[in-house]
């Protein structure tokens, strides 16, 4: 086919700029492509991640359910894939908790305090202060006052209060009056209009005759 000297110039300009743009042009494209495969492939393994760690909640939560001498077993091998194999998932967290819960009841204790140790510690933002609290109770209740006052360090604003109250109870099983008044207080005035909680703190509060 012949072109004409303004269609030829044409042709010329777009060989010159493939030449010096072309490859980068193709790179740029690639790695566009590349992005997009990779955004496609990390949400499948995600979806993945999350409905294999669901099946392992679900199996950990009927174990609860229905009881039975083989239900701690069955709770513990849940719980552990979920550590090792799918321990960012939300499902992991909710599982720590329940699973804590169920240990402590059936009085496996050390494997509770383990499990809440580890949520605790866990980048799941949300339930860690809660895996906190749960743990200084469970200290409490084995009358290891320091080991509860540790771990209920540093708390979230939003926490504060539930920390104060617990870290009060501590004081309070230890015979130290005068701190367990004081934490709360602290818990009062940060309980920020909960009533419900409010009334518990100054009930506990006025039966320690402050």
């Amino acid at each position: 086919m012949a072109y004409d000297l303004e269609e030829q110039e044409q042709i010329e300009q777009l060989k010159a700029w493939w030449r010096k743009y072309g490859a980068l042009t193709l790179g740029l494209l690639t790695l566009a492509l590349a992005s997009v495969l990779g955004w496609q492939s990390w949400n499948w393994y995600q979806g993945q991640q999350a409905s294999q760690a669901r099946g392992y909640f679900e199996a950990l939560e009927r174990a609860n359910q229905e009881g039975g001498d083989d239900a701690i077993p069955r709770v513990l091998a849940a719980m552990g894939t979920l550590q090792t194999d799918f321990p960012d998932t939300d499902y992991a967290g909710r599982a720590a908790l329940l699973a804590a819960q169920a240990l402590q009841k059936g009085n496996d204790l050390p494997a509770a305090q383990a499990i809440l140790v580890w949520l605790s510690e866990s980048k799941h933002a949300a339930l860690a202060p809660v895996a906190k609290i749960r743990l200084a109770g469970l200290l409490l209740d084995q009358k290891q006052y320091d080991q509860a006052l540790n771990a209920l360090q540093s708390p979230a604003p939003s926490f504060e209060a539930l920390f104060a109250d617990r870290r009060g109870d501590i004081y309070a099983a230890k015979g130290d009056t005068q701190k367990a008044l004081e934490q709360w207080r602290l818990a009062l005035a940060s309980s920020g209009g909960n009533q419900g909680l409010a009334s518990v703190l100054q009930l506990k509060i006025d039966m320690l005759g402050g």
